[in-house]
């Protein structure tokens, strides 16, 4: 199979779909890889370091899109990406389509076969290839959040960790998963009083477990999730439906109750963001206030350290991609892993959650892989 690799185009992504040690993976498999010039040039690998690990370089996203089978990716395609992708052809990346009609359609009129990274599922129940992206987000979300408490950044002027005789920040984290967790581990680290919030028991004691005491674990009902906000410096949204939109947990009129200068950091905007007032933001300008509550809401978080951010993720995405490249359709079609992974197929849309939150019509995709 002929594998391409475009360079990223959303604002400030500096993540690369393919690693050059990826490329070496594939090619010793027997594929063909294209690589757009200058797409690693984020995380260090050079045009010369594509080649010494056999792929062929290409001076255009054009090119890639002509002539690949199989286009792998980072972000969802933007507008001038999907109106090149075409019938035959796989696309693997994340999408995030629940929240972004626009792109759905644009997916949908191509005819292209879609596979979402954040929709694939592992034997244990888990996100395998968003996980690692979680981590990267889960951490950074506590870097973001303390660096926008600073008062010339329009944050309150408080110190997560506090210092001897002035109290810590007090961190709530909507959320226990991976992002929740990551999260946590960081502001504790910084010294930070943190309280997490979710609505599995089970989670909440594996959590408290985790910690041995050092959060504060409690189960969300709407009086407890009201607390907790009201209370914060900095709430983490790390809300997640898998494929499914976000639920908005803390409504514009919560914000009233909030300390002015709070900060808000939506981890969850990909999926549409579990905050009222959430709308995305971009890397050049990752914060904005509402009704004296600064927000940072950037989408795409992990491109600011794409260096971890890419390795992380071609650690994640690599088996299944070869698995793809390797057996094409039949990969979805014997994987059921792979089947859940698979959000469009030739004008249809095969996730249940996608097609829940966007009132199109579920198809299942054993009904639409005919593999001779």
């Amino acid at each position: 199979m002929r594998v391409g690799c475009p360079k990223e185009i959303k604002n400030h992504e500096y993540r690369v779909g393919l690693t050059p040690g990826a490329v070496r993976e594939y090619v010793a498999h027997g594929h063909e890889v294209l690589i757009e010039s200058a797409a690693g040039a984020g995380i260090g690998a050079d045009d010369s370091a594509y080649i010494a690990a056999g792929a062929r370089i290409v001076g255009s996203a054009k090119e890639i899109f002509e002539k690949s089978d199989m286009v792998v990716k980072v972000k969802e395609p933007q507008p001038q990406e999907w109106a090149q992708l075409r019938e035959g052809q796989i696309l693997y990346t994340y999408l995030h389509l629940a929240p972004d009609p626009e792109q759905t359609n644009g997916l949908l009129a191509s005819g292209v076969t879609a596979i979402a990274y954040e929709t694939v599922t592992d034997d244990r129940g888990g996100l395998p290839l968003l996980a690692p992206m979680s981590e990267v987000a889960g951490r950074l979300a506590i870097q973001a959040g303390a660096t926008a408490l600073q008062k010339a950044n329009g944050g309150r002027g408080i110190l997560l960790g506090g210092v001897p005789g002035a109290i810590p920040a007090k961190v709530a984290i909507i959320g226990g998963g991976v992002v929740g967790l990551h999260a946590a581990k960081m502001a504790v680290g910084l010294g930070a009083d943190v309280t997490i919030i979710d609505r599995s028991l089970p989670r909440l004691r594996q959590l408290d477990d985790i910690f041995n005491g050092r959060v504060h674990t409690r189960y969300s009902t709407i009086g407890d999730l009201e607390e907790e906000v009201f209370a914060a410096d900095l709430v983490i949204g790390a809300v997640l439906i898998p494929g499914a939109a976000a639920p908005k947990l803390v409504s514009r009129e919560m914000l009233s109750g909030m300390k002015k200068g709070a900060v808000i950091v939506d981890v969850a905007i990909d999926q549409g963001g579990c905050f009222e007032t959430s709308h995305a933001t971009t890397h050049s300008e990752p914060t904005y206030e509402v009704d004296g509550i600064i927000h940072y809401c950037v989408a795409n978080m992990p491109g600011a350290v794409p260096i971890t951010s890419a390795h992380a993720l071609n650690n994640a995405t690599l088996q299944h991609g070869l698995a793809l490249a390797d057996r094409g359709l039949r990969a979805i079609a014997e994987d059921k892993h792979l089947r859940n992974g698979l959000n469009v197929h030739k004008g249809r849309i095969t996730n249940h959650a996608v097609a829940d939150a966007l009132g199109h019509e579920v198809h299942a995709p054993e009904n639409l892989l005919y593999v001779a």
